[in-house]
This record gives C-alpha cells, structure tokens and sequence, in this order.
C-alpha cells in the first residue's frame, strides 16, 4: 500500500561548487543555486516550491554547510528525500543531510549564528584556482590574529559592507575571529549572528592590509569607527570564501559532519 502524502517541513544542509552559479538567491538572469534546488524539488512534490536559505552567498562563493528550509507535500521519509534530490540535482550541489524541523522553522530567521572560512594559497595552483585567493601575504599569523581582535563583540559593520541588510541594519555580533596558516596556506574563519553583503571578503582584504603595512589592531578599529564603506580595502574575490555551517536553537550546529574538508 502507497504511503500518503503529508506536509512536512524540512531542514537541508547542502553543500555546493559557487564557481558556476550567480549566487544563492533566485534572479531573473543567471543560474543560481536557490534555483536549482527548486527545481529538483518542484519534480518530487509535483508543483511549485520556495526554498529559504540561511545565507544568500554571492556568486563565486562556495558552501560546506548552507542550510535551507522547504516545506511540501510528499511521502518520501527524510533520508530517501535526501538521496531522490541528489539523483535530479547537477554534480556541483549536493544535499548532504535531511532533517523534519518543527513546523514553521525558516532557515534564515531562526538562525543564531553563522560560521565562514576564507583561504588564502601563496603561489597559482591549478587544483585550487577557483577555490582559494592567490596571494603571497607579507605579515605572520600573529600580526594577522592582532588585527582582527577589534572585529570581536557587537559593532556596526558599515564600513566592511557593500550594502545594509534587507532590514537596514548594520550591526552584527562577531562571536570568533581567527587566522591559522596550515603548510603555506592561510585560513581565515570568523563567527557571528549575522553577516552583511561582501563583509568576510572585505574583512579578510582590510585585515591583510592592515597587518602588512604595521597598522594591525589599531587600523581595524579605525576603520570600524568610520562607518563609511571607502575605508575599508576592496573586498578580497569570491572564490576563496566558504559558508561553513550554521547554528539553531536546539539543534546545534548544521552540518554535523567534519567540516574538515575544506582548508
């Protein structure tokens, strides 16, 4: 006898290759991955569907851990739903887990944190040219390490950000900041609420400034306080920046699995 359909809601966690998609988010021109997601849902559920991501990376940018929320009629249990979307979706996404989420959990709203990387290689490499800046970095960890300090805590954000959020706001709670350089690579990862538009890519730039020319904490803080986006250096390329994994209440952080995979 055929399962019944049900409503469900459920929590994805999906990693994806940025190199080939303008961003998250759903346009009107361009392949997104919002949009290829939908579209392999839409053939399971048998009609239209929303997807709500808890991120909306830019173009080029990758993901280890985004996580969406959808809600659709279907008699798929959560696993099978996992392994029926990977089989319509394109090689450079996959849905990596599959959870029912209490009803009217949104992805995006019900976020308290979010966890970014950035990597930085010295020298071209054809295996990481699309994954990594390619950088020679004259400054060590600890000046790197020192010149972020100032980024910890709550602080408006407007001068390392293209624009304001949806809502207007620019202020954000930084929860970690830290750099490790790991065999000629360096890794930048950083925690917070919140993330406004280019502000990783633009933090890692103004850092990397910053300790080269022997400013370090006090350049950070100075440019903070300017609250005027020309302070800030031009934000470093999309390539190099990974959204790593997302926090919820009661849930813990999303994906569960090592995130050992990249850097």
């Amino acid at each position: 006898m055929a399962l019944e359909r049900k409503r469900s809601t459920f929590r994805l966690a999906i990693e994806y290759d940025g190199g080939g998609f303008h961003g998250w988010q759903v346009q009107s021109k361009g392949r997104t991955v919002q949009g290829v997601l939908e579209a392999a849902l839409e053939r399971l559920a048998h009609g239209p569907v929303r997807v709500a991501g808890a991120g909306r990376t830019d173009a080029g940018c990758h993901a280890v851990g985004q996580v969406a929320s959808v809600t659709l009629d279907t008699r798929l249990e959560a696993d099978r739903l996992r392994q029926a979307l990977n089989a319509h979706l394109p090689a450079d996404v996959r849905v990596v887990e599959v959870a029912v989420a209490a009803s009217g959990f949104h992805a995006r709203f019900d976020a308290v944190r979010r966890a970014y990387r950035y990597l930085i290689i010295p020298r071209p490499s054809a295996l990481r040219r699309g994954l990594a800046w390619n950088r020679v970095v004259r400054a060590d960890e600890d000046a790197l390490n020192d010149a972020v300090q100032p980024l910890l805590g709550s602080h408006d954000f407007t001068s390392f950000s293209r624009q304001a959020s949806e809502t207007g706001a620019t202020r954000c709670r930084v929860a970690g900041a830290r750099w490790r350089c790991r065999s000629g690579m360096l890794r930048f990862d950083i925690e917070a609420d919140r993330f406004l538009y280019t502000m990783v890519r633009r933090i890692v730039a103004t850092a990397v400034r910053a300790a080269e020319g022997g400013g370090g904490a006090r350049a950070i803080r100075a440019v903070l306080e300017a609250r005027d986006r020309r302070a800030s250096a031009p934000a470093a390329p999309a390539h190099g920046l990974y959204l790593m994994r997302v926090r919820y209440p009661g849930v813990g952080w999303i994906p569960k699995e090592s995130l050992r995979v990249v850097g």
